[in-house]
């Protein structure tokens, strides 16, 4: 199996070695056929490694030593298990369904064999990270996500806010990525191993030790190590405060969007969370920490949804919203509904992502909703399907959102960690908005009168990809086929998976929960299958909440559609603030972007030019220069000037003589 293993990384490896350096040689028709040849067959062997492992089958090892010192050895390992197989089956076919939909989407582009190798490149970054056995590969595949997300968020390199988004992104994930390799140091530190099974042995004993951060404050070094680690988890799955990244995000082409939102990069974080659960296990603080971070980013971001125009940013905002429900999932111990909930997420969030993009291109790449409306009846694939990503992300039965979101609203309830009543108040009302935003957008994009007509350009698309003419229709098969793909995950996957991955012990041996505060075993005695589930659901307020929220959708922007304007001038205060994202861009472009302008010109205008240049280089030349015109007057060539100062030199050598002596 350890050909099969390298197989499901490599395929996309090699499918992005050929696109990128030998596209402009094979053409665009050849390019993506080689890419996608490469997805089909890493998708393929992903599922026989699944099925191997549901046969309980598992591997952990290395595959090839990096580095040899006296200690321990720096390896490339595959650690194939129940979560590792999951992400590898998800990933791959979430990115297969983007290989196929970029056909259509980035038809024409200049730079269409380059976007090709670059998604192949990230697809492979994403499987080494999710297949590593040991913290080097993990952080390998961690920043290989991060700079190949830095070159496709940016690839459109002529626009100035591509520049600026990929730029954030790259930076804001700096900040995350400290905090992620301070804790694999101190790991390192403390156990002398990167490898996943030492290091989990060898934590427990970690568990009563302290450090000293600040005299006399005593932390938990268990907790300090599993803090850093979620700070690295913040930066790449979006958390709060470093969430900024994200929307910005949407400047890079919809395929990217939905790569990165659905099933990889933003996914990562979460992934690592519930890998080491483990550790996170001995540390109630650091499990609060990461419920009550999760908490702020799935409200208030929901609410950010709200108010965005940009049909891009609002499902870029729900992303966030969702991400934070991944992370209360985690912090209350219920990883597996985390990572059940990521699992069906993949799916209709890649959906709404590309039936958004569907609709962008039929409108020339307009982008904003209030510029749309009345879709539906030219679109029908692209609205079904839409239809189905929006009722699975608002969490209605028997969708397949419904049951991962569920899952984690009830394991919060019954959760032990410190803050877990906050969490549930605070996620049960983020149903609502969820409701409320989606369907917002649905309504807004493909119900309503017909508003694109009055707002047709020129016939030129944003991005030079040439003229268009005429109405908006269905887009091309290329662009329909990953919407059904994806469509059929988003309607069954909930219904046929929450049996086996939240209560099945699917993830025994790969997730590590402590049997005190385990929510899902107390979730278990109440669970008698999906079907009563969802029975169950249709009278839980979950479910009324997202009823609330669809119904208020369709008075406000179908029955009233004049009385979203009049609520915001009446809550001007509050739809500012929503507006401006909190001001967290502005307060970050001050502070650290302004700042850090601010201390360069500093340390430039005074550590440089007056310190270092006017002091002590140009200063010592002056007293040089000084000393030097001073002795010049002497080397006159006057035989009674060398006497002269012969004469000093011998009365000072006595002098000095004599006082010596003396």
């Amino acid at each position: 199996m350890k050909t099969l293993y390298l197989v499901v990384p490599f395929a996309p490896l090699a499918g992005a070695i050929v696109a990128g350096f030998l596209g402009w040689l094979i053409g665009p028709k050849n390019t993506h056929r080689v890419t996608i040849l490469g997805m089909v067959i890493s998708f393929v062997a992903a599922c026989l490694v699944l099925q191997d492992v549901l046969a309980g089958n598992t591997f952990n090892g290395p595959l090839y030593t990096w580095i040899t010192t006296l200690g321990p050895a720096f390896e490339v390992g595959f650690l194939i298990d129940s979560l590792s197989a999951v992400m590898m089956v998800v990933v791959a076919f979430v990115s297969l369904a983007v290989h196929v939909y970029t056909i259509g989407y980035m038809h024409g582009d200049p730079g269409y064999q380059r976007f090709f190798a670059y998604i192949s490149l990230f697809t492979f970054s994403m499987l080494m990270l999710v297949m590593s056995n040991n913290f080097l590969q993990l952080f390998f595949g961690w920043e290989a996500v991060g700079l190949v997300s830095y070159l496709l968020i940016g690839f459109w390199y002529t626009r100035e806010s591509a520049i600026f988004a990929n730029l954030k992104a790259f930076l804001v994930n700096r900040v995350g990525d400290l905090g992620f390799l301070l804790g694999i140091a101190l790991l390192f530190v403390h156990l002398g191993s990167l490898d996943y099974v030492q290091v989990f042995q060898g934590a427990p004993a970690l568990a009563g030790n302290t450090v000293e951060l600040v005299p006399g404050w005593q932390w938990s070094l268990m907790t300090l190590i599993c803090i850093l680690l979620f700070v690295g988890a913040m930066g790449k799955s979006a958390q709060f405060p470093l969430h900024v990244w994200l929307p910005d995000s949407m400047e890079g082409p919809t395929p990217i969007s939905a790569l990165i939102h659905a099933a990889t990069m933003v996914t990562a974080g979460i992934f690592m969370v519930a890998r080491m659960s483990p550790l996170f296990e001995l540390s109630t603080t650091a499990l609060s920490v990461v419920l009550i971070v999760g908490t702020i980013t799935a409200f208030f971001m929901g609410l950010l949804g709200l108010v965005m125009n940009d049909i891009k940013r609002v499902v870029a905002y729900s992303t966030l919203s969702q991400l934070g429900y991944m992370a209360v999932a985690l912090g209350a111990s219920a990883y597996a509904a985390g990572i059940f909930h990521l699992f069906t997420h993949a799916f209709f969030k890649a959906l709404l992502f590309l039936a958004a993009g569907s609709v962008i291109i039929a409108l020339h790449h307009e982008q904003d909703m209030r510029r749309m409306g009345g879709l539906r009846s030219h679109m029908p694939i692209t609205y079904w399907t839409a239809l189905i990503g929006s009722l699975a992300l608002a969490g209605i039965p028997p969708f397949a959102g419904f049951f991962s979101k569920d899952a984690i609203l009830e394991a919060v309830h019954l959760s032990s960690t410190p803050g877990h009543g906050i969490a549930y108040v605070a996620v049960l009302s983020g149903v609502f908005i969820t409701a409320l935003y989606t369907f917002r957008m649905l309504f807004m994009t493909f119900h309503g009168k017909e508003r694109f007509a009055a707002h047709a350009g020129d016939g030129h698309d944003a991005h030079g990809h040439g003229p268009h003419a005429g109405p908006p229709h269905e887009s091309p098969w290329v662009v329909t086929v990953p919407l059904i793909a994806l469509a059929i995950p988003s309607l069954y996957a909930g219904w046929a998976y929450v049996e086996p991955l939240l209560f099945g012990g699917f993830f025994d041996g790969a997730i590590v929960v402590d049997a005190a505060h385990d929510p899902l075993a107390r979730l278990k005695q109440e669970f008698h299958g999906p079907a009563a589930f969802a029975l169950h659901g249709l009278t839980a307020a979950p479910f009324w909440l997202a009823l609330a929220g669809i119904a208020s959708a369709w008075y406000l922007y179908i029955k009233r559609p004049e009385l979203p304007e009049a609520i915001a001038q009446r809550l001007h205060g509050l739809y500012r603030v929503l507006v401006n994202k909190y001001y967290f861009d502005d307060l970050y472009q001050t502070v650290f972007a302004d700042g850090a302008r601010l201390l360069g010109g500093g340390l430039w205008k005074i550590g440089e030019e007056r310190v270092i240049d006017g002091f002590f280089v140009n200063g010592s030349a002056r007293v040089v220069g000084w000393f030097a015109g001073v002795i010049r007057h002497f080397q006159s060539g006057f035989v009674y000037h060398y006497a002269f100062m012969m004469i000093i030199g011998v009365f000072v050598l006595l002098t000095l003589w004599l006082a010596r002596a003396a």
